[in-house]
């Protein structure tokens, strides 16, 4: 009995400190999410002398954002960010969910070999591939300054790793007897994808939607290098015109970023419940 007590003890001890070192954990990547928050709503001048202050010496201004929303051109900068963001999340799960299922379900050569060219280019840095694309793509064929260039860049940088998540997701969660059974009900292939395969990818296309939506309403690089004209700035872009060569209005900066940030964090918090599910989903075999 005394070392069943001391088991459940040390059990509670383990417990209450790995809660701790999570919380701690936890506190240490939000508080900076927490200062843009509480400085979105300072001057400059509250911000400088005591960014921790949770309200500054002229209380709380919210003619940041209006200021910022003017300055960034926030309308356009938004539409842009939006019309690049849907298109090419869009783009990426069409494209690499019908790839994936062509290669989990023809046992050719060629799926095998691009398969596996696909995963090996997931380790290629971009930064390794930002010289050569801004020379071929501005210098050569002249199509810089597009959203749709910007478009179909996204859509190929990230498609390896998509259509690797559907791969597992296809190969692990849905068995070939119910396109067989579609088969015998008189389905073509087209139509056994649409209507049997593709709903069943719910939870990877949710994933995929949500990493992927990310990636490409925060990119700063990649747009910085093909999107050279005002009136095609993405919302990480516009943010560059609060920093001064001098001096630079903090409260601004922190409200334009909080105006950022906000609807990618909405749409996370719909999708969230989807990104587990559909991370694991192919992890184990059945």
């Amino acid at each position: 009995m005394e070392e069943n007590k001391k088991a459940a003890q040390k059990k509670k001890i383990s417990h209450a400190i790995i809660m701790v070192v999570l919380i701690l954990l936890f506190l240490m990547f939000i508080f900076p999410f927490i200062l843009v928050i509480i400085n979105a709503f300072k001057t400059k001048g509250d911000i400088m002398s005591d960014p921790m202050a949770l309200v500054g010496s002229h209380g709380f201004i919210v003619t940041n954002f209006s200021d910022a929303m003017k300055k960034m051109n926030f309308t356009t900068s938004f539409t842009n960010s939006l019309i690049i963001t849907v298109s090419a999340t869009i783009g990426t799960i069409l494209l690499s969910a019908m790839t994936a299922f062509v290669i989990v379900r023809n046992n050719w050569k060629a799926c095998k070999l691009l398969f596996t060219l696909m995963i090996a280019s997931m380790v290629i840095p971009f930064q390794v591939l930002m010289i050569p694309l801004v020379s071929l793509y501005g210098g050569i064929f002249g199509v810089l300054n597009s959203r749709v260039t910007l478009i179909l860049m996204h859509i190929g940088f990230s498609l390896s790793m998509a259509t690797f998540m559907f791969h597992g997701a296809i190969h692990t969660n849905i068995p070939l007897e119910l396109e067989e059974a579609a088969f015998l009900d008189g389905c073509s292939n087209w139509q056994t994808y649409w209507k049997i395969v593709f709903p069943l990818l719910k939870p990877t296309i949710a994933t995929v939607a949500i990493i992927d939506a990310m990636a490409f309403w925060n990119d700063y690089l990649l747009p910085s290098l093909v999107l050279g004209r005002k009136e095609l700035y993405t919302l990480p872009i516009a943010t560059q015109a609060f920093y001064g060569t001098y001096s630079t209005d903090m409260g601004l900066v922190m409200a334009a970023l909080l105006l950022a940030m906000l609807p990618i964090l909405i749409l996370y918090l719909f999708l969230q419940r989807y990104i587990v599910e559909g991370v694991t989903s192919g992890a184990v075999k059945g």
